[in-house]
């Protein structure tokens, strides 16, 4: 398959709650796509990452979270409860014959590669996935490593400010896996840039969609002395940010860091006040919509693209002004540095322990 780098352009809307479509979705429109999204568990109410596919959806027909217009006419959801559905939804949507099927996220691989060759003709595009090489299936993935490094020398640079001492990270996963261990890599390497002698520590929770484990994770390491927390799980990392507003509006000095869509609003604990110091942001909506413009234009193909620093497929959020204008100078200037080459963050945990810039005890995984 070709790889290419391309240059999206960032869709910003708001957040709120949506329900799953029913039926199959007919454009209003003879020139524009039908598409269905097909989620995990967590849904499009996740405020991440399904939110951002979402996003991306509504962005292409000129709607809006609060109006989706053309939902149920041009574009659906459908979410799935359990992982046993994936393969069920993937069939009755390749039934009704989308022009475009979207799954988010890499638990859907094999169930994806399994229809994907029972339906030759249907588009498919999955995010987060290089690695099912059906000629109908675009994939596209993201350099999460290097968004989670500026995130890591945000958070970093603050404890510095705070004049912390011994300052302590920890990083909250989902389901274990090379796309999450990129997270880590990059939140860690960050870290230890500014704060090389900083203490590490990582916990998985194995599901996207338990918030109360991070919840009572994030309270043990904030008890014992952690400065900011970066959740990559979902729905599971919104117990961070739950915990975090709860120190924070009792006057103790605790971070989460958001992932995947900004997070800052469901940080906010009072006016002005957000417990979500910064977030790595994983333009997902560009993925959707981009997949939805090759669709439209005939162009679509079985090609991975990847959306990195340079293409504006990830970054951070500078909305929080408790952030100061002093630190994010410097973290944009880590990005110049990142995509002109001069900082070369490491993907991979096995090619990070080798070059000796992560501890060796972590439980992130490369498979």
């Amino acid at each position: 398959m070709k790889r290419s780098i391309l240059a999206l352009a960032c869709v910003g809307l708001a957040l709120v709650a949506t329900s799953c479509g029913k039926q199959a979705a007919k454009a209003d429109k003879s020139n524009l796509p039908t598409v269905r999204l097909l989620t995990d568990a967590t849904g499009i109410d996740d405020k991440s990452f399904n939110a951002a596919a979402w996003r991306g959806i509504l962005a292409f027909y000129g709607d809006t979270w609060d109006k989706p217009a053309q939902k149920g006419k041009a574009y659906d959801v459908v979410t799935a409860q359990t992982q046993d559905m994936y393969i069920p939804n993937l069939k009755q949507a390749s039934d009704e014959k989308y022009g475009l099927i979207v799954t988010t996220g890499f638990t859907f691989a094999d169930a994806l590669n399994e229809v994907a060759k029972q339906y030759p003709e249907q588009k498919y595009m999955i995010v987060d996935v290089d690695y099912v090489p059906n000629p109908n299936v675009m994939q596209i993935t993201f350099a999460e490593h290097e968004g989670s490094y500026l995130v890591g020398v945000a958070a970093a640079l603050k404890a510095q400010a705070a004049g912390v001492k011994d300052p302590k990270f920890g990083f909250i996963g989902g389901i274990p896996g090379p796309v999450i261990t990129k997270f880590e890599m990059g939140y860690i390497q960050g870290i230890l840039s500014v704060l090389p002698k900083a203490k590490i520590l990582d916990y998985y929770a194995n599901d996207w969609g338990k918030p109360e484990l991070a919840k009572a994770q994030a309270k043990n390491w904030y008890d014992s002395g952690v400065y900011a927390i970066f959740s990559a799980a979902g729905g599971t990392g919104n117990g961070t940010i739950a915990q975090a507003k709860e120190y924070r509006s009792q006057g103790k000095d605790v971070w989460a860091i958001g992932v995947d869509s900004d997070q800052y609003e469901d940080g906010v604990y009072a006016d002005g006040k957000s417990a979500v110091l910064t977030s790595m942001i994983k333009r997902v909506e560009n993925a959707t919509k981009y997949a939805l413009e090759q669709v439209k234009a005939g162009t679509f193909k079985a090609e991975t693209v990847v959306l990195d620093s340079k293409a504006d497929g990830v970054g951070f959020s500078d909305k929080n002004a408790e952030l100061g204008a002093d630190i994010v100078a410097k973290v944009n200037d880590v990005k110049a540095k990142i995509i002109s080459g001069d900082v070369k963050v490491i993907p991979t945990y096995a090619e990070a322990k080798a070059a000796k810039v992560v501890p060796d005890n972590l439980q992130a995984s490369d498979k």
